[in-house]
């Protein structure tokens, strides 16, 4: 069957969850409010996929701080819903959220202006993560850092912001982070229309994403991007302007990144410092590295499938899952080095 088909009958499939939820419980194809909530999280986890899979699939950029862009773009959208909660408080107050009256705060830190307004904090949710990366890109690659050194800056960049999102005194909440949500675009959250919307919402941003990246793919930058993958002092020896391909394509990961956190947070109610764990960026790279690097299909696939494993042992034998995610991160590259999609291609091919 042409692979377009089948792409286009998954998000046939995606897009029916919410309506198949809406059936009477006694309905066989009745699909559970869980299932369309777990379903949307991993629509989420995927767009962080082609992100990652954009920046290291494409260009060869192996970042373990993709995670503290997702978290940044979650934290952004977070803002925005504590702020609509904030005059409806337990605490009464009419400007603050509750977490700062309880911690004593006397007013608004600055950094907190304009997310009343929710164009504002999805604006943030992308710019932000791209300002970072953007800094980050431009020293790391003028500097010409690649390899396992650009990966440990990464990592200690996620784990750095870990920490500092821990400190009360910084004004996100601490590690409590932010929670009890109510609203969003003056729709209840914990309505069920409102979840299917969010579903969709998610659903279509994928879409968009991995059409962008498959288009991007393919262009005269796309080629060089993968030029400099796999032999970027020969296409820095050619003229191109290795930098500024390299941050351009980096930059526009971390946006994704952001996007998809953005999606995830009002859909999971809750977002707090440990979204910053290294050990979340690792996982992504481990999404990208079993569904196939430089696949675009595999990057979703890889973060349906291993989120599927994830939640299915976590419930079974939740102490097992750091123990399988650190086997995959072992075992994939030496046993699938091209992923289930280069499985898949492999089997195709044999006679």
């Amino acid at each position: 069957m042409n692979r377009r088909i089948i792409l286009l009958l998954a998000v046939l499939l995606l897009a029916a969850l919410p309506l198949l939820n809406l059936l009477p419980v006694s309905n066989p194809l009745h699909v559970s409010d869980f299932l369309v909530s777990i379903i949307g999280k991993w629509i989420c986890y995927a767009i962080l996929a082609l992100a990652l899979d954009l920046a290291w699939g494409y260009a060869g950029i192996l970042s373990l701080g993709h995670g503290a862009f997702f978290a940044l773009g979650g934290y952004a959208i977070g803002m925005h819903l504590m702020r609509l909660i904030g005059p409806r408080g337990a605490y009464g107050h009419p400007t603050l959220p509750d977490f700062m009256v309880f911690l004593g705060y006397r007013q608004l830190p600055w950094f907190w202006l304009g997310f009343d307004w929710f164009a504002f904090a999805f604006a943030m949710a992308l710019i932000v993560p791209g300002l970072l990366a953007l800094v980050v890109g431009y020293l790391a690659f003028r500097s010409r850092i690649t390899g396992v050194y650009l990966s440990i800056i990464t990592q200690a960049l996620t784990y750095a912001l870990m920490l500092a999102f821990f400190r009360n005194d910084m004004g996100f909440g601490g590690n409590n982070g932010f929670t009890d949500f109510k609203e969003l675009l003056g729709m209840p959250l914990a309505n069920s229309g409102t979840r299917a919307i969010l579903f969709y919402a998610s659903l279509v941003s994928l879409v968009l994403v991995f059409l962008v990246c498959a288009r991007l793919s393919v262009t005269k930058y796309g080629r060089v991007l993968t030029a400099i993958r796999d032999a970027e002092s020969r296409v820095r020896f050619l003229g191109y302007d290795v930098t500024h391909h390299k941050l351009f394509v980096f930059v526009l990961s971390a946006m994704i990144a952001g996007l998809a956190g953005a999606l995830y947070v009002p859909q999971v109610g809750i977002i707090n410092p440990g979204e910053f764990s290294p050990a979340n960026s690792i996982e992504a790279v481990v999404w990208v590295a079993f569904g196939g690097r430089g696949t675009l299909v595999g990057a979703v696939l890889g973060a349906f499938s291993v989120n599927a494993i994830k939640t299915w042992l976590t419930s079974v034998a939740p102490d097992l899952w750091l123990i399988v995610l650190g086997c995959l991160f072992i075992a994939v590259p030496l046993l699938l080095p091209k992923g289930l999609v280069g499985l898949i291609r492999r089997r195709k091919e044999k006679p």
